[in-house]
């Protein structure tokens, strides 16, 4: 069963190509929203949490400053709305999932750029 669920998954739903992208970078993503009968395009910059999931499953956590308050935002990688991924910087972290991130604020919220 397990086999037949990865073989349609893999047959029928369209991959998308993004850049690679893991935890501590700052990325734009660029996504369509419908209002009404009208579309528009909609982005959220903010720097990545984390990366669950494999496959068609997989999600990535955005994390923004909107003033004083933080703003988390979920987007499954196969999702229809996604228009693209742009990636501003790449950051310098240990961490598969940086969850204290949330808790730092001012100065110790940087991350550092990673050398290429």
């Amino acid at each position: 069963m397990a086999d037949l669920l990865k073989f349609v998954q893999n047959e029928f739903v369209a991959k998308k190509d993004f850049p690679e992208f893991g935890a501590g970078d700052t990325i734009t993503v660029y996504y369509e929203i419908k209002e009404g009968e009208k579309t528009r395009t909609q982005f959220f910059k903010g720097v990545v949490i984390q990366r669950r999931g494999s496959g068609n499953t997989e999600t990535f956590t955005i994390r923004k400053m909107s003033g004083a308050i933080g703003v988390e935002r979920i987007f499954p990688v196969n999702l229809p709305a996604l228009q693209k991924v742009e990636i501003n910087k790449k950051g310098a972290v240990r961490r598969a999932r940086i969850f204290y991130f949330r808790e730092l604020t001012g100065k110790k919220a940087k991350i550092k750029d990673k050398r290429r």
